[in-house]
This record gives structure tokens, C-alpha cells and sequence, in this order.
């Protein structure tokens, strides 16, 4: 048709060899999938990934997942699957900017927090005693898209995931992970003061001096500030970073934000009752598990691992609602 391209998955690999930079992650250059699949006539591999990502049941899950305040009042506080979007937008400005691959940069941004339990991070203290180690939404994201609803995704995807948050080790294999791991700071550290202020957690006056003199006045311009930092550093570097001085502030910001928000004394309360109800459902589960419905987890799991799976796969509302029918059954009469 007059005024339109057709553009296939070979005309577009084309394309990214043409236009992206030599350090950008190639579609047509992937691994490959654990089940090898025939292309597909339009789309790259990442943008396959994308696409799939976005359907799955784990990824509908995260507008019911809390991102810090539990059950705020209001209707404008930050969900899982709001930083979700906002890190995908983040992390695709920056892919751009430096003419990286936007479509795997998307794929695991939108991906990256498919695996966190109910009660976001308080789930992760709430489940580690349960098991051997440390119980990490990071791994439990490969997890669930990997075998508890398998998508078959790229590997550079999936190490992406693995790997977007800054404790976990070895780093992100590809630059395009390497940006999911900052989009992700950038965008909680972001928001995350926003809803403090909405809540009455702070008061604007409370905020670090060099956050505000160095970011700006509002989040739009800390968003910009970080995002042109990434960009301009990584430029000069040859490698995904940010200037040294504005990630100091950064992790100054975020050091004050777990002293005044995360960790906050008047929390505690809210965080162990949180903890209080997922234990309680894990060990509901495993004794009774054959209550465990078989599409949340494996067929040859362990009763322990069953309940896991499904406990970890809870939206918040959904574990509050299980608990009082499950485990103080009298609250409901």
C-alpha cells in the first residue's frame, strides 16, 4: 500500500546491524532458545520475547503486587506493575539514546520483577528461612517464565533478569541488562520518594541537599538528569555506567531512603505481619498439598517447593484473602 513499508524479521536484523552500536546486542546473533522454534515472518527473537511477556499470567499479576507502601490509601501509589512500566520506559530512553537493542532492553525490563512474592522485598524475608540459602525474586523470575509458566524465552533475556538487581553475581552478560539494572534504581529511587511525600512519610524539606541540587527540583528532571548521566558516561566509557559523581548522590538518595522509608520504625508492624501471613500460607501448603493447584507449580515437586510456588506467585490481596480463610477461618463469620 501506497505510504506504507513492509518490513520483515530479515528486513529489521538488517537494520539493527545497520543502525545500532557495534556493542548492541544482535537479534539475529542470540544463542537461541532451549527449544528451537521457527522464525517468525515479521518479528525479531526479542521482540518475541517481548510480546510473550506481556501475556503471561505472572506479568498480569504485578498491578495486584505492592511496590513499598501496603494497601496505601489513594489510587495514585506505584504497584509493581506501574515501576514495571515505568523502568521499561526508562530503560528503553537510554537503550536509544546509546543505539542499543530497545526490543531486549524492553524484554527484560518488563520481565525483571515477574518473580517477586507478595509484599514485595518483605517476601524475600519472608520465604529465605524457609529454604537453603537465599530466596531471590531475581531467580524466581527465571523461574516462572522458565518452568512454572514456560515461555521458552531468549537466553539474554533470561540473564537479564537474573541479573538486574545489583546484588546478584556474576553482572548481566549483555549492555542491554546492564541498563535494566540502572532504569530499575532510577525509576524506584524515583517514585518511591513521590509516594513518600503523598503518604506523609517525608516532607519535601527532608530530602538529601545533594539530591536536589544536583538532580533537580522534580522527579520529571531527576528522571532526565540520571537517564543523560547514563547516557553521556556510557558514551565516553565504551560501557554502561553512570558519572561517578551522580551515582555517589544516587546511592547517598538511597541510603536515606531505607534509613526514612524502607526500614522506618512505624513499617515494622506492617513488615511482620506481612512475613506472618506468607510463612503461615508456606506451611498451610505444606500440609495440605494437594491444595496446591497444579499449574502453579511442577508435578514432582517437593511439598515444600509446591507451596513456594504458589505462595511466591500471590498477588498481595489474594495471600490476605487466602489467610483469613485458611488459617483464621473465624475472622470471616
Amino acid at each position: 500500500m501506497e505510504g506504507l513499508l513492509r518490513r520483515d524479521r530479515s528486513e529489521r536484523e538488517r537494520l539493527e546491524h545497520e543502525l545500532l552500536a557495534p556493542q548492541a546486542t544482535k537479534a539475529d546473533q542470540s544463542v537461541g532458545r532451549l527449544e528451537p522454534e521457527e522464525p517468525d515472518e515479521f518479528r525479531t527473537e526479542f521482540e518475541r520475547d517481548r510480546d510473550r511477556i506481556v501475556h503471561t499470567k505472572a506479568f498480569r499479576r504485578l498491578k495486584h503486587k505492592t511496590q513499598v507502601f501496603l494497601h496505601p490509601d489513594g489510587d495514585h501509589f506505584v504497584t509493581r506493575m506501574t515501576h514495571t512500566i515505568q523502568v521499561n520506559q526508562v530503560g528503553r530512553a537510554m537503550a536509544s539514546g546509546l543505539g542499543l537493542n530497545e526490543d531486549l532492553t524492553e524484554a527484560i525490563c518488563l520481565a525483571h520483577d515477574v518473580g517477586h512474592s507478595a509484599f514485595g522485598h518483605t517476601g524475600e524475608d519472608a520465604l529465605s528461612p524457609l529454604i537453603e540459602g537465599e530466596w531471590l525474586h531475581s531467580v524466581h523470575g527465571v523461574r516462572t517464565l522458565s518452568i512454572l509458566e514456560p515461555q521458552n524465552l531468549t537466553p539474554e533475556v533470561l540473564d537479564g533478569i537474573r541479573a538486574h538487581s545489583w546484588k546478584i553475581d556474576p553482572p548481566p552478560s549483555t549492555p542491554e541488562g546492564w541498563l535494566c539494572r540502572y532504569a530499575d534504581r532510577i525509576a524506584y529511587l524515583t517514585h518511591d520518594v513521590a509516594d513518600a511525600l503523598r503518604g506523609n512519610v517525608l516532607e519535601y524539606h527532608d530530602l538529601p541537599v545533594r539530591t536536589l541540587t544536583t538532580f533537580g527540583a522534580t522527579a520529571r528532571e531527576w528522571i532526565g538528569t540520571m537517564v543523560n548521566s547514563v547516557i553521556e558516561t556510557s558514551y565516553e566509557t565504551g560501557q554502561v555506567q553512570m558519572d561517578p559523581y551522580h551515582l555517589e548522590v544516587m546511592d547517598e538518595l538511597r541510603d536515606f531512603m531505607f534509613e526514612r522509608v524502607y526500614l522506618r520504625p512505624e513499617a515494622e508492624s506492617q513488615k511482620n505481619r506481612a512475613i506472618q501471613i506468607i510463612q503461615d500460607l508456606v506451611g498451610y501448603f505444606v500440609a495440605n498439598t494437594a491444595e496446591v493447584p497444579d499449574s502453579a507449580t511442577v508435578p514432582d515437586a517437593d511439598p515444600l517447593t509446591r507451596a513456594i510456588d504458589y505462595v511466591a506467585g500471590m498477588t498481595d490481596r489474594f495471600a490476605m484473602t487466602a489467610h483469613r480463610r485458611l488459617i483464621h477461618p473465624t475472622l470471616l463469620d
